[in-house]
């Protein structure tokens, strides 16, 4: 059965939401604080996905994110937010989620976002172990990524994206399969935060955006990522 640790204070949100994904035939664990949680997560029992609202009691719900991912909690995140604007969300994503639901949201919307998000960290752990491209290597198992031999330090967003294209290498990979893939399906904001996190992932392989030799921009389209070889 599908575990969720379901993390949210507001008990006329958390016990509705609750029965509502005990329905769907998931298993709920569910904490009010955020020390509650991490405690949960450290007890080695699986949790596939994680629902986490950023207004907790105790921690703000984006440093609970960064210590669940420092625990090495890999399933996916997702917040529960009131704070719609684009900068806490871009925050948010770079703290460890996954994606984001604003409040107040529908139960539909939600259970949609849950089961693209448990969709795709399945497709990831039947993929490809390793790739190595262009001086580019990926450990997937191990989420590590290595440029010549040195290991880079990327953010899990930049991860999932760098892994994205460098599976598809010698591909065009369009804006909106970037953000299906990279964000969730079911992602509506604007691709912004897309061209912020190619230009942070580009400084870091020591990529010129005038002239890279690893991600290229086709305009109009999206990325490929330079097999290095010609094609």
């Amino acid at each position: 059965m599908t575990r969720l640790l379901l993390v949210e204070d507001d008990s006329a949100i958390a016990e509705p939401l609750s029965r509502a994904l005990d329905r769907e035939g998931y298993s709920v664990a569910r904490a009010s604080r955020g020390m509650d949680a991490l405690g949960i997560a450290s007890t080695g029992d699986p949790i596939d996905l994680v629902i986490l609202d950023l207004g907790l009691p105790d921690l703000d719900g984006l440093e609970v994110a960064r210590r669940l991912r420092k625990g090495g909690l890999e399933s996916p995140i997702l917040i529960l937010t009131a704070r719609a604007d684009e900068v806490d969300a871009v925050v948010g994503l770079d703290a460890g989620a996954d994606d984001y639901v604003t409040k107040p949201f529908r139960l539909g919307e939600l259970q949609a976002r849950i089961r693209a998000l448990l969709r795709r960290a399945q497709s990831v752990e039947e993929s490809t172990s390793a790739f190595d491209v262009n001086g580019v290597s990926l450990d997937v198992s191990a989420r590590r990524a290595y440029i010549e031999g040195e290991e880079l330090n990327l953010s899990a967003k930049e991860y999932d994206l760098l892994t994205v294209l460098v599976r598809e290498s010698g591909s065009v990979v369009t804006r909106d399969d970037l953000m299906r893939e990279v964000w969730g399906a079911e992602w509506w904001g604007s691709t912004k935060t897309l061209d912020m996190h190619i230009s942070w992932l580009r400084r870091k392989l020591g990529d010129d955006a005038t002239n890279p030799r690893r991600i290229t921009t086709v305009r109009g389209v999206g990325f490929r990522f330079e097999t290095g070889d010609g094609s």
